[in-house]
Protein backbone atom coordinates (compact mmCIF):
# COMPACT_ATOMS: atom_id res chain seq x y z
CA UNK A 1 0.00 0.00 0.00
CA UNK A 2 1.12 3.58 -0.52
CA UNK A 3 1.96 6.06 2.19
CA UNK A 4 -0.64 8.49 3.46
CA UNK A 5 -1.06 11.91 1.83
CA UNK A 6 0.20 15.36 2.80
CA UNK A 7 -0.81 14.99 6.45
CA UNK A 8 1.85 12.33 7.01
CA UNK A 9 5.27 13.33 8.29
CA UNK A 10 8.39 11.87 6.69
CA UNK A 11 9.93 8.90 8.47
CA UNK A 12 12.54 9.58 11.11
CA UNK A 13 16.12 9.03 10.02
CA UNK A 14 17.39 8.35 13.50
CA UNK A 15 16.58 5.91 16.25
CA UNK A 16 15.48 6.93 19.73
CA UNK A 17 18.46 6.17 21.93
CA UNK A 18 18.31 9.10 24.34
CA UNK A 19 15.58 8.68 27.01
CA UNK A 20 15.36 12.48 27.37
CA UNK A 21 14.35 12.68 23.70
CA UNK A 22 11.33 10.48 24.27
CA UNK A 23 10.54 7.16 22.59
CA UNK A 24 9.24 6.47 19.12
CA UNK A 25 5.95 4.63 19.65
CA UNK A 26 3.84 3.10 16.89
CA UNK A 27 0.20 2.08 17.11
CA UNK A 28 -0.90 -0.30 14.36
CA UNK A 29 -4.61 0.27 14.03
CA UNK A 30 -4.70 4.01 14.72
CA UNK A 31 -8.47 4.09 14.28
CA UNK A 32 -8.99 1.65 17.16
CA UNK A 33 -12.41 2.02 18.79
CA UNK A 34 -10.91 1.77 22.27
CA UNK A 35 -7.32 2.97 21.99
CA UNK A 36 -6.87 5.45 19.12
CA UNK A 37 -7.79 8.67 20.92
CA UNK A 38 -6.28 7.60 24.29
CA UNK A 39 -2.99 6.86 22.51
CA UNK A 40 -2.89 10.42 21.12
CA UNK A 41 -3.90 11.90 24.48
CA UNK A 42 -1.23 10.03 26.44
CA UNK A 43 1.55 10.70 23.93
CA UNK A 44 0.92 14.45 24.17
CA UNK A 45 0.26 14.73 27.91
CA UNK A 46 2.94 12.53 29.46
CA UNK A 47 6.12 14.47 30.41
CA UNK A 48 8.08 11.41 29.29
CA UNK A 49 6.28 10.66 26.02
CA UNK A 50 5.53 14.15 24.68
CA UNK A 51 9.18 14.62 23.67
CA UNK A 52 9.01 11.51 21.49
CA UNK A 53 7.36 10.48 18.26
CA UNK A 54 3.87 9.06 17.85
CA UNK A 55 3.54 6.84 14.82
CA UNK A 56 0.01 6.33 13.47
CA UNK A 57 -0.43 3.31 11.22
CA UNK A 58 -3.69 2.21 9.63
CA UNK A 59 -4.31 0.47 6.35
CA UNK A 60 -7.39 2.61 5.63
CA UNK A 61 -6.20 5.99 4.25
CA UNK A 62 -9.39 7.77 5.31
CA UNK A 63 -9.13 6.47 8.87
CA UNK A 64 -5.48 7.47 8.99
CA UNK A 65 -6.24 10.96 7.69
CA UNK A 66 -8.83 11.51 10.45
CA UNK A 67 -6.60 10.26 13.26
CA UNK A 68 -3.60 12.24 12.00
CA UNK A 69 -5.71 15.39 11.88
CA UNK A 70 -6.80 14.80 15.50
CA UNK A 71 -3.18 14.28 16.55
CA UNK A 72 -2.04 17.47 14.82
CA UNK A 73 -4.83 19.52 16.36
CA UNK A 74 -3.96 18.22 19.86
CA UNK A 75 -0.23 18.86 19.37
CA UNK A 76 -0.84 22.34 17.97
CA UNK A 77 -3.26 23.33 20.72
CA UNK A 78 -1.00 22.11 23.52
CA UNK A 79 2.18 23.42 21.91
CA UNK A 80 4.06 20.23 22.78
CA UNK A 81 7.10 19.00 20.82
CA UNK A 82 5.56 15.60 20.01
CA UNK A 83 6.50 14.54 16.49
CA UNK A 84 3.94 12.77 14.31
CA UNK A 85 4.52 10.19 11.62
CA UNK A 86 1.67 8.50 9.77
CA UNK A 87 1.44 5.92 7.03
CA UNK A 88 -0.68 3.13 5.61
CA UNK A 89 2.61 1.29 5.01
CA UNK A 90 4.04 0.24 8.36
CA UNK A 91 7.41 -0.67 6.88
CA UNK A 92 7.92 2.97 5.97
CA UNK A 93 7.66 4.19 9.57
CA UNK A 94 8.77 1.23 11.72
CA UNK A 95 12.54 1.95 11.48
CA UNK A 96 13.71 3.51 14.72
CA UNK A 97 10.64 2.50 16.73
CA UNK A 98 11.20 1.68 20.38
CA UNK A 99 7.67 0.33 20.96
CA UNK A 100 5.17 -1.20 18.53
CA UNK A 101 1.57 -1.60 19.74
CA UNK A 102 -0.74 -3.70 17.54
CA UNK A 103 -4.33 -2.60 18.17
CA UNK A 104 -6.01 -3.60 14.92
CA UNK A 105 -9.16 -5.46 14.02
CA UNK A 106 -10.80 -5.99 10.64
CA UNK A 107 -14.61 -5.59 10.60
CA UNK A 108 -14.74 -6.41 14.30
CA UNK A 109 -18.48 -6.19 14.94
CA UNK A 110 -19.36 -7.95 11.70
CA UNK A 111 -17.24 -11.03 12.26
CA UNK A 112 -18.08 -11.25 15.95
CA UNK A 113 -21.71 -11.22 14.89
CA UNK A 114 -21.07 -14.05 12.43
CA UNK A 115 -19.21 -16.06 15.08
CA UNK A 116 -21.93 -15.56 17.70
CA UNK A 117 -24.81 -16.29 15.32
CA UNK A 118 -23.35 -19.59 14.10
CA UNK A 119 -22.32 -20.58 17.63
CA UNK A 120 -25.83 -19.92 18.96
CA UNK A 121 -27.24 -22.11 16.18
CA UNK A 122 -25.35 -25.01 17.81
CA UNK A 123 -26.26 -24.04 21.37
CA UNK A 124 -23.09 -22.08 22.26
CA UNK A 125 -23.93 -18.77 23.92
CA UNK A 126 -21.24 -16.06 23.85
CA UNK A 127 -21.81 -12.71 25.57
CA UNK A 128 -18.66 -11.18 24.04
CA UNK A 129 -17.46 -13.61 21.41
CA UNK A 130 -13.85 -12.51 21.14
CA UNK A 131 -11.72 -14.66 23.46
CA UNK A 132 -13.19 -18.14 24.06
CA UNK A 133 -15.58 -20.44 22.23
CA UNK A 134 -15.97 -20.25 18.44
CA UNK A 135 -15.67 -16.46 18.58
CA UNK A 136 -12.33 -16.48 20.37
CA UNK A 137 -10.94 -19.27 18.23
CA UNK A 138 -11.93 -17.71 14.91
CA UNK A 139 -10.87 -14.22 15.90
CA UNK A 140 -7.44 -15.69 16.65
CA UNK A 141 -7.42 -17.36 13.22
CA UNK A 142 -8.13 -13.97 11.64
CA UNK A 143 -5.63 -11.91 13.67
CA UNK A 144 -2.58 -14.14 14.28
CA UNK A 145 -1.32 -14.14 10.64
CA UNK A 146 -1.27 -10.33 10.68
CA UNK A 147 0.38 -10.22 14.11
CA UNK A 148 3.18 -12.57 13.06
CA UNK A 149 3.70 -10.57 9.86
CA UNK A 150 4.13 -7.46 12.01
CA UNK A 151 6.60 -9.39 14.17
CA UNK A 152 8.65 -10.25 11.09
CA UNK A 153 8.76 -6.57 10.12
CA UNK A 154 9.77 -5.59 13.67
CA UNK A 155 12.58 -8.16 13.57
CA UNK A 156 13.88 -6.67 10.34
CA UNK A 157 13.27 -2.95 10.83
CA UNK A 158 13.41 -2.23 14.58
CA UNK A 159 14.78 -5.39 16.24
CA UNK A 160 15.30 -3.74 19.62
CA UNK A 161 11.68 -2.60 19.91
CA UNK A 162 9.21 -3.92 22.44
CA UNK A 163 6.07 -5.31 20.82
CA UNK A 164 3.04 -4.89 23.11
CA UNK A 165 0.02 -6.80 21.84
CA UNK A 166 -3.29 -5.00 22.45
CA UNK A 167 -5.44 -7.24 20.20
CA UNK A 168 -7.93 -9.85 21.41
CA UNK A 169 -7.84 -12.68 22.17
CA UNK A 170 -4.92 -11.25 24.10
CA UNK A 171 -3.58 -14.48 25.59
CA UNK A 172 -3.80 -16.47 22.35
CA UNK A 173 -1.96 -13.77 20.43
CA UNK A 174 0.55 -13.36 23.25
CA UNK A 175 1.25 -17.10 23.15
CA UNK A 176 1.63 -16.95 19.36
CA UNK A 177 4.21 -14.16 19.65
CA UNK A 178 6.15 -15.94 22.40
CA UNK A 179 6.14 -19.28 20.58
CA UNK A 180 6.46 -18.29 16.91
CA UNK A 181 8.34 -14.99 17.15
CA UNK A 182 10.62 -15.55 20.18
CA UNK A 183 13.21 -13.17 18.77
CA UNK A 184 10.82 -10.26 19.39
CA UNK A 185 10.61 -8.78 22.87
CA UNK A 186 6.92 -8.95 23.64
CA UNK A 187 4.07 -9.23 26.13
CA UNK A 188 0.30 -8.83 25.88
CA UNK A 189 -2.23 -6.48 27.44
CA UNK A 190 -5.89 -6.06 28.30
CA UNK A 191 -7.42 -2.72 29.27
CA UNK A 192 -9.37 -4.24 32.22
CA UNK A 193 -6.60 -4.69 34.83
CA UNK A 194 -5.07 -1.27 34.12
CA UNK A 195 -3.13 -0.04 37.15
CA UNK A 196 -3.44 1.85 39.39
CA UNK A 197 -7.14 1.94 38.53
CA UNK A 198 -7.64 -1.78 39.18
CA UNK A 199 -6.28 -1.62 42.73
CA UNK A 200 -7.99 1.72 43.44
CA UNK A 201 -11.36 0.30 42.40
CA UNK A 202 -10.89 -2.75 44.62
CA UNK A 203 -9.79 -0.80 47.70
CA UNK A 204 -12.76 1.55 47.38
CA UNK A 205 -15.01 -1.48 47.03
CA UNK A 206 -13.89 -2.92 50.38
CA UNK A 207 -13.85 0.46 52.15
CA UNK A 208 -10.10 0.96 52.49
CA UNK A 209 -10.18 4.12 50.38
CA UNK A 210 -12.77 6.87 49.92
CA UNK A 211 -14.59 7.12 46.58
CA UNK A 212 -12.72 10.28 45.58
CA UNK A 213 -9.26 8.74 46.07
CA UNK A 214 -7.01 8.94 43.01
CA UNK A 215 -3.88 7.21 44.34
CA UNK A 216 -3.03 4.34 46.67
CA UNK A 217 -0.99 5.77 49.57
CA UNK A 218 2.40 4.02 49.89
CA UNK A 219 1.72 3.19 53.56
CA UNK A 220 -1.51 1.41 52.63
CA UNK A 221 0.11 -0.41 49.74
CA UNK A 222 2.88 -1.64 52.02
CA UNK A 223 0.31 -3.23 54.34
CA UNK A 224 -1.67 -4.82 51.53
CA UNK A 225 -1.36 -8.45 50.44
CA UNK A 226 -3.22 -8.60 47.14
CA UNK A 227 -2.93 -11.39 44.55
CA UNK A 228 -4.91 -11.30 41.29
CA UNK A 229 -4.02 -13.74 38.54
CA UNK A 230 -5.30 -16.24 36.01
CA UNK A 231 -5.74 -16.15 32.25
CA UNK A 232 -6.74 -12.87 30.62
CA UNK A 233 -10.54 -12.42 30.90
CA UNK A 234 -10.50 -15.33 33.35
CA UNK A 235 -8.67 -13.65 36.22
CA UNK A 236 -9.26 -14.21 39.93
CA UNK A 237 -8.53 -12.46 43.20
CA UNK A 238 -7.07 -15.33 45.18
CA UNK A 239 -5.87 -13.30 48.18
CA UNK A 240 -6.75 -9.95 49.71
CA UNK A 241 -5.45 -9.05 53.16
CA UNK A 242 -4.79 -5.78 54.92
CA UNK A 243 -2.69 -5.74 58.09
CA UNK A 244 -3.13 -9.52 58.14
CA UNK A 245 -6.94 -9.33 58.03
CA UNK A 246 -8.63 -11.44 55.37
CA UNK A 247 -10.90 -9.22 53.27
CA UNK A 248 -12.31 -11.95 51.05
CA UNK A 249 -15.45 -12.17 53.26
CA UNK A 250 -15.96 -8.43 52.69
CA UNK A 251 -15.68 -8.98 48.95
CA UNK A 252 -18.28 -11.72 49.14
CA UNK A 253 -20.61 -9.50 51.13
CA UNK A 254 -20.33 -6.72 48.55
CA UNK A 255 -20.89 -9.19 45.72
CA UNK A 256 -24.02 -10.57 47.40
CA UNK A 257 -25.38 -7.03 47.77
CA UNK A 258 -24.79 -6.36 44.08
CA UNK A 259 -26.44 -9.65 43.13
CA UNK A 260 -29.56 -8.72 45.11
CA UNK A 261 -29.68 -5.34 43.34
CA UNK A 262 -29.38 -7.05 39.96
CA UNK A 263 -32.37 -9.27 40.68
CA UNK A 264 -34.40 -6.32 41.97
CA UNK A 265 -33.56 -4.15 38.96
CA UNK A 266 -34.50 -6.96 36.61
CA UNK A 267 -37.86 -7.21 38.39
CA UNK A 268 -37.59 -10.95 38.82
CA UNK A 269 -37.24 -13.62 41.44
CA UNK A 270 -34.60 -16.31 41.08
CA UNK A 271 -37.36 -18.88 40.67
CA UNK A 272 -39.10 -17.00 37.87
CA UNK A 273 -36.58 -15.75 35.33
CA UNK A 274 -37.57 -14.49 31.90
CA UNK A 275 -34.70 -15.77 29.73
CA UNK A 276 -35.81 -13.57 26.83
CA UNK A 277 -35.46 -10.31 28.74
CA UNK A 278 -33.17 -8.05 26.71
CA UNK A 279 -30.14 -6.42 28.33
CA UNK A 280 -26.49 -5.78 27.59
CA UNK A 281 -24.99 -9.23 27.25
CA UNK A 282 -21.67 -8.47 28.93
CA UNK A 283 -23.23 -6.66 31.91
CA UNK A 284 -26.20 -8.90 32.66
CA UNK A 285 -26.19 -10.73 36.04
CA UNK A 286 -22.42 -10.49 36.50
CA UNK A 287 -22.67 -10.24 40.28
CA UNK A 288 -25.01 -13.23 40.51
CA UNK A 289 -22.84 -15.39 38.28
CA UNK A 290 -19.73 -14.18 40.12
CA UNK A 291 -21.21 -15.01 43.52
CA UNK A 292 -21.81 -18.57 42.41
CA UNK A 293 -18.20 -18.93 41.23
CA UNK A 294 -16.81 -17.37 44.41
CA UNK A 295 -18.76 -19.84 46.54
CA UNK A 296 -17.61 -22.75 44.36
CA UNK A 297 -13.90 -21.98 44.20
CA UNK A 298 -13.10 -19.61 47.05
CA UNK A 299 -11.65 -17.02 44.67
CA UNK A 300 -13.21 -13.78 43.42
CA UNK A 301 -13.76 -13.67 39.63
CA UNK A 302 -12.56 -10.18 38.72
CA UNK A 303 -13.72 -10.01 35.09
CA UNK A 304 -17.21 -11.51 35.11
CA UNK A 305 -18.28 -9.72 31.91
CA UNK A 306 -15.97 -12.24 30.22
CA UNK A 307 -15.41 -14.98 32.81
CA UNK A 308 -19.05 -16.14 32.69
CA UNK A 309 -18.45 -16.99 29.03
CA UNK A 310 -15.49 -19.28 29.87
CA UNK A 311 -17.48 -21.85 31.86
CA UNK A 312 -20.37 -24.10 30.75
CA UNK A 313 -22.61 -23.34 33.74
CA UNK A 314 -24.81 -20.73 32.00
CA UNK A 315 -24.83 -22.14 28.50
CA UNK A 316 -28.45 -23.33 28.82
CA UNK A 317 -27.41 -26.95 29.27
CA UNK A 318 -28.96 -29.58 31.49
CA UNK A 319 -32.52 -30.48 32.48
CA UNK A 320 -33.22 -27.58 34.82
CA UNK A 321 -33.23 -23.91 33.94
CA UNK A 322 -29.90 -22.19 34.47
CA UNK A 323 -29.84 -19.99 37.57
CA UNK A 324 -30.56 -17.15 37.06
CA UNK A 325 -30.64 -17.60 33.25
CA UNK A 326 -28.51 -18.64 30.27
CA UNK A 327 -26.14 -16.02 28.93
CA UNK A 328 -27.51 -13.30 26.69
CA UNK A 329 -25.82 -13.45 23.27
CA UNK A 330 -23.58 -10.60 22.06
CA UNK A 331 -25.41 -8.01 19.96
CA UNK A 332 -23.20 -7.19 16.98
CA UNK A 333 -25.64 -4.62 15.59
CA UNK A 334 -25.56 -2.66 18.85
CA UNK A 335 -21.74 -2.76 18.92
CA UNK A 336 -21.57 -1.47 15.36
CA UNK A 337 -23.86 1.44 16.24
CA UNK A 338 -21.57 2.35 19.14
CA UNK A 339 -18.50 2.14 16.90
CA UNK A 340 -20.18 4.31 14.26
CA UNK A 341 -21.11 6.92 16.87
CA UNK A 342 -17.54 6.91 18.19
CA UNK A 343 -16.18 7.39 14.67
CA UNK A 344 -18.55 10.30 14.04
CA UNK A 345 -16.98 12.02 17.05
CA UNK A 346 -13.51 11.34 15.64
CA UNK A 347 -14.49 13.01 12.38
CA UNK A 348 -15.86 16.00 14.26
CA UNK A 349 -12.62 16.42 16.22
CA UNK A 350 -10.63 16.10 13.00
CA UNK A 351 -12.56 18.67 10.95
CA UNK A 352 -12.96 21.16 13.80
CA UNK A 353 -16.75 20.95 14.10
CA UNK A 354 -16.16 19.69 17.63
CA UNK A 355 -13.62 21.60 19.76
CA UNK A 356 -10.36 19.77 20.31
CA UNK A 357 -10.33 21.27 23.81
CA UNK A 358 -13.13 18.85 24.67
CA UNK A 359 -10.95 15.85 23.84
CA UNK A 360 -8.04 17.37 25.72
CA UNK A 361 -10.16 18.07 28.81
CA UNK A 362 -12.01 14.75 28.87
CA UNK A 363 -9.29 12.51 27.48
CA UNK A 364 -7.68 9.67 29.38
CA UNK A 365 -4.61 7.58 28.76
CA UNK A 366 -4.42 3.93 27.86
CA UNK A 367 -2.76 0.94 29.45
CA UNK A 368 -0.11 0.45 26.77
CA UNK A 369 1.30 3.98 26.77
CA UNK A 370 1.18 4.15 30.58
CA UNK A 371 3.49 1.14 30.48
CA UNK A 372 5.68 2.68 27.77
CA UNK A 373 6.00 5.82 29.90
CA UNK A 374 7.13 3.82 32.93
CA UNK A 375 9.54 1.61 30.98
CA UNK A 376 11.15 4.50 29.07
CA UNK A 377 11.23 6.87 32.02
CA UNK A 378 12.42 4.25 34.53
CA UNK A 379 9.47 5.02 36.81
CA UNK A 380 9.43 1.56 38.39
CA UNK A 381 5.65 1.17 38.36
CA UNK A 382 3.90 -2.18 38.63
CA UNK A 383 1.45 -3.18 35.89
CA UNK A 384 -0.67 -6.25 35.15
CA UNK A 385 0.43 -7.83 31.90
CA UNK A 386 0.14 -11.20 30.20
CA UNK A 387 3.43 -13.04 30.16
CA UNK A 388 5.15 -16.31 31.08
CA UNK A 389 4.54 -17.40 34.67
CA UNK A 390 8.22 -18.08 35.47
CA UNK A 391 7.38 -19.33 38.98
CA UNK A 392 5.10 -16.52 40.10
CA UNK A 393 2.18 -18.95 40.51
CA UNK A 394 3.90 -21.84 42.18
CA UNK A 395 1.41 -24.58 41.28
CA UNK A 396 1.32 -23.80 37.53
CA UNK A 397 3.96 -24.44 34.85
CA UNK A 398 6.73 -21.91 34.26
CA UNK A 399 5.57 -21.35 30.67
CA UNK A 400 1.89 -20.79 31.58
CA UNK A 401 0.89 -17.50 29.95
CA UNK A 402 -0.82 -15.68 32.81
CA UNK A 403 -2.03 -12.22 33.75
CA UNK A 404 0.43 -11.15 36.45
CA UNK A 405 1.41 -8.04 38.37
CA UNK A 406 4.90 -7.31 37.09
CA UNK A 407 7.80 -4.92 37.24
CA UNK A 408 8.59 -3.71 33.72
CA UNK A 409 11.61 -1.86 32.43
CA UNK A 410 13.55 -1.75 29.19
CA UNK A 411 15.29 -4.96 30.26
CA UNK A 412 12.15 -7.05 30.48
CA UNK A 413 9.17 -8.23 32.50
CA UNK A 414 9.56 -9.56 36.05
CA UNK A 415 6.33 -11.12 37.40
CA UNK A 416 5.75 -10.69 41.14
CA UNK A 417 5.29 -13.66 43.43
CA UNK A 418 1.72 -14.95 43.83
CA UNK A 419 2.10 -18.37 45.45
CA UNK A 420 -0.46 -21.13 44.97
CA UNK A 421 -3.91 -20.59 43.51
CA UNK A 422 -6.96 -22.77 44.38
CA UNK A 423 -6.95 -26.14 42.65
CA UNK A 424 -10.30 -25.62 40.92
CA UNK A 425 -9.20 -22.30 39.45
CA UNK A 426 -5.87 -23.81 38.48
CA UNK A 427 -7.57 -26.66 36.61
CA UNK A 428 -9.88 -24.36 34.71
CA UNK A 429 -7.00 -22.04 33.80
CA UNK A 430 -4.87 -24.92 32.56
CA UNK A 431 -7.60 -26.20 30.24
CA UNK A 432 -8.11 -22.71 28.83
CA UNK A 433 -4.38 -22.30 28.28
CA UNK A 434 -4.22 -25.66 26.49
CA UNK A 435 -7.07 -24.51 24.24
CA UNK A 436 -5.36 -21.17 23.63
CA UNK A 437 -2.05 -22.79 22.71
CA UNK A 438 -3.77 -25.25 20.36
CA UNK A 439 -5.57 -22.29 18.76
CA UNK A 440 -2.26 -20.46 18.24
CA UNK A 441 -0.77 -23.62 16.69
CA UNK A 442 -3.77 -24.06 14.38
CA UNK A 443 -3.75 -20.42 13.29
CA UNK A 444 -0.03 -20.54 12.51
CA UNK A 445 -0.13 -23.84 10.61
CA UNK A 446 -3.60 -23.34 9.02
CA UNK A 447 -4.27 -26.94 10.03
CA UNK A 448 -7.86 -28.18 10.36
CA UNK A 449 -6.86 -31.08 12.58
CA UNK A 450 -5.20 -28.73 15.07
CA UNK A 451 -8.24 -26.45 14.85
CA UNK A 452 -10.58 -29.30 15.80
CA UNK A 453 -8.24 -30.15 18.68
CA UNK A 454 -8.51 -26.57 19.95
CA UNK A 455 -12.30 -26.81 19.69
CA UNK A 456 -12.29 -30.06 21.67
CA UNK A 457 -10.26 -28.39 24.43
CA UNK A 458 -12.48 -25.30 24.54
CA UNK A 459 -14.66 -25.44 27.70
CA UNK A 460 -17.90 -24.33 26.00
CA UNK A 461 -17.75 -26.08 22.64
CA UNK A 462 -20.59 -28.67 22.39
CA UNK A 463 -19.47 -32.04 20.96
CA UNK A 464 -17.17 -33.36 18.25
CA UNK A 465 -19.82 -33.49 15.52
CA UNK A 466 -21.15 -29.99 16.24
CA UNK A 467 -17.57 -28.71 16.52
CA UNK A 468 -16.92 -29.88 12.96
CA UNK A 469 -20.11 -28.25 11.70
CA UNK A 470 -19.27 -24.96 13.40
CA UNK A 471 -15.79 -25.01 11.88
CA UNK A 472 -17.14 -25.79 8.42
CA UNK A 473 -19.71 -22.98 8.52
CA UNK A 474 -17.36 -20.35 9.90
CA UNK A 475 -14.60 -21.22 7.44
CA UNK A 476 -17.10 -20.81 4.62
CA UNK A 477 -18.45 -17.49 5.92
CA UNK A 478 -15.10 -15.88 6.80
CA UNK A 479 -13.06 -16.69 3.74
CA UNK A 480 -12.27 -13.03 3.01
CA UNK A 481 -10.53 -12.65 6.39
CA UNK A 482 -8.59 -15.93 6.56
CA UNK A 483 -5.42 -17.16 4.81
CA UNK A 484 -5.94 -19.10 1.56
CA UNK A 485 -4.18 -22.10 3.13
CA UNK A 486 -7.37 -22.86 5.09
CA UNK A 487 -9.06 -23.73 1.80
CA UNK A 488 -6.44 -26.12 0.49
CA UNK A 489 -7.42 -29.76 -0.13
CA UNK A 490 -5.78 -30.95 3.11
CA UNK A 491 -8.24 -28.82 5.11
CA UNK A 492 -11.46 -30.12 3.55
CA UNK A 493 -13.96 -31.79 5.87
CA UNK A 494 -13.75 -35.61 6.03
CA UNK A 495 -16.42 -37.63 4.27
Amino acid sequence: MTAAGPSASPPSSTTSTDPAAGPKVAIIGAGSFFFGRPFIWNMTHSPVLRHGTMVLIDRDPQVLEVMTAIARRVVDHLGVPTRIEASTDRRRVLPGCDFVIPSFSYRNAHFRGVDCTIAAKYGVRMCSGDTIGPGGIFRALREIPHLLAIARDVTELCPSAWMINFVNPSTVLGIALAKYAPQVRSFALCDGPHEPHCTLRLLKHVGLLPEDATTVPPRLRARLDFALTGVNHFSWIVRLRHDGKDLMPVLRERLAESAAKERAQAGIQRSAVDPHQNADAKARFNAEYGLQLLDLFGAYPDCMAHTKEYVPFWQGLGVNRNDPEPLTVFDAEDRQKKMDAHWAVNRAYADGSRPITELIAKGVGDHATDIVESMWGGLGKVFRVNTRNNGAVTNMPADAFLELASHLDLGGVQPLHVGEIPSGVRGLCQRILDCHEATADAATACDRGLLLRACALDPIMPNLVDNQRIVDELLALEREALPAAWYAKANTAPG
